[in-house]
């Protein structure tokens, strides 16, 4: 793989493809910083930016304690046909969507 000419989030993949298991988000960001061989003026600006990409990439999944895996490595959810209003849908989705955000922010504030 050709890590200069690749994304960040491409070589977060790869990176997470090749231990075959979830990482400590540091070490994902700081192993991707250091196989795109970038210039870095500030070590935590980058960090927090090649954290951001990798959160809005649908590949990575946050699971728990500031550790990331792949999507690919856990099975869909396995949605129930309820048959209540689309609302308690949505609502759960939004239950789900800010359950994320709280661990994002705990994982965040624990470093």
């Amino acid at each position: 793989m050709d890590f200069l000419k690749s994304t960040e989030t491409d070589i977060a993949y790869y990176v997470l493809t090749q231990k075959g298991e979830s990482m400590y988000y540091k070490d994902l960001v700081l192993d991707v910083i250091e196989k795109k061989a970038k210039p870095v003026q500030s070590l935590s600006q980058t960090i927090s930016e090649v954290y951001t990409l990798i959160n809005m990439d649908s590949r990575f999944q946050y699971t728990g304690k500031g550790m990331w895996g792949l999507t690919e490595w856990n099975p869909p959810e396995v949605k129930h046909s309820h048959a209540s209003s689309s609302s308690s849908s949505s609502a759960s989705a939004a239950s789900k969507s800010s359950r994320r955000r709280e661990k994002l922010l705990e994982s965040i504030q624990e470093d």
